[in-house]
């Protein structure tokens, strides 16, 4: 198996791994504060990856490498659950896809800006196709509009493409689950204390299904799903794998369906049939069109330095 193809199956099991968070979110903000599930998640992964690197003896980032992290902290740490949380105060979850939808675009753009990819024109006209027809499907399920919850909205989905971007950069010599695992760590200065301050009153009313929602957003979203989506996107490619993201939404709402008994109509179906049809076309035309297909840096992914 040729190394592009490793990284389009690991960036779709990373997407998969994402797909279950809406889901487990909105069992675990039945009983848990948005802000503290989201500061929490990111302190507990924090920990959790901490402890990965120490265990396994990780090499520390050279000092040139502490801004990249900063970067990959601020955007997919911090900035994007911190914001779409804020969002939502003002959205509907619904009307929130129609930017999340725009999230591959994004990932494609800062992969060309921070990357480095030369997509070929025809790879930009499926990957707008194919936000142009999340956003559609999103926009027939529901719409509210508020100034302040789009302003968030694009703010989240700008930071989490970059930091998208520049941890696949970064894992090209890091290794995938050391950025994230790196970049987790050093939020934990931020997450630790908020996480404290916003801890519930009562542990006493918080169901299980509250804490198994917490686990997973902690565990999955935060911490493995990123190891399969760096890895992903640095082997296969950040503005083609990216472009799997244009699944994500509607996995979640297959997730929804299965745990939350959720409707699943026809025309989620044939949108999610067409989505595929242009993340298919965005794979085609991601390289850059030449004699010879231009192979991405080698991605490392040994467990030590």
């Amino acid at each position: 198996m040729d190394r592009t193809k490793t990284g389009w199956i690991s960036g779709f099991v990373g997407v998969l791994i994402f797909s279950g968070s809406l889901p487990a979110t909105r069992v675990a903000v039945a009983d848990f504060d948005p802000l503290f599930l989201t500061v929490a998640r990111a302190c507990i992964a924090g920990l959790l990856g901490a402890a990965l690197l120490m265990i396994l003896r990780q090499k520390r980032p050279a000092r040139s490498d502490l801004a990249a992290l900063g970067i990959v902290s601020l955007g997919v740490v911090i900035g994007f659950p911190l914001l779409t949380a804020l969002a939502l105060r003002h959205v509907t979850s619904a009307h929130s896809i129609v930017f999340i939808g725009l999230l591959p675009l994004a990932t494609a753009v800062f992969g060309v800006l921070r990357g480095g990819e030369r997509p070929q024109p025809a790879f930009w006209v499926f990957s707008g196709l194919g936000g142009a027809m999340v956003a559609g499907f999103s926009l027939l399920q529901g719409f509210s509009a508020s100034p302040a919850g789009d302003l968030l909205m694009v703010g989240a989905v700008l930071l989490c493409g970059l930091g998208y971007a520049e941890g696949a950069t970064l894992a090209r010599r890091l290794g995938g689950w050391q950025v994230i695992s790196w970049a987790l760590a050093l939020s934990l200065p931020v997450t630790g204390p908020l996480t404290l301050l916003t801890w519930p009153d009562s542990l006493g009313g918080i169901g299980v299904p509250a804490w198994l929602g917490l686990a997973y957003v902690s565990l999955f979203s935060m911490l493995i799903g990123f190891v399969f989506w760096y890895r992903g996107l640095a082997l296969g490619g950040i503005a083609g794998v990216g472009q799997l993201q244009l699944l994500q939404p509607f996995l979640g709402l297959l997730w929804a369906a299965a745990l939350l008994h959720e409707t699943v109509g026809w025309s989620m179906i044939a949108a999610t049939l067409a989505v595929i049809g242009c993340v298919a076309g965005a794979k085609r035309f991601a390289r850059p069109e030449r004699a010879g297909v231009t192979l991405l840096p080698k991605v490392r992914v040994g467990t030590r330095s």
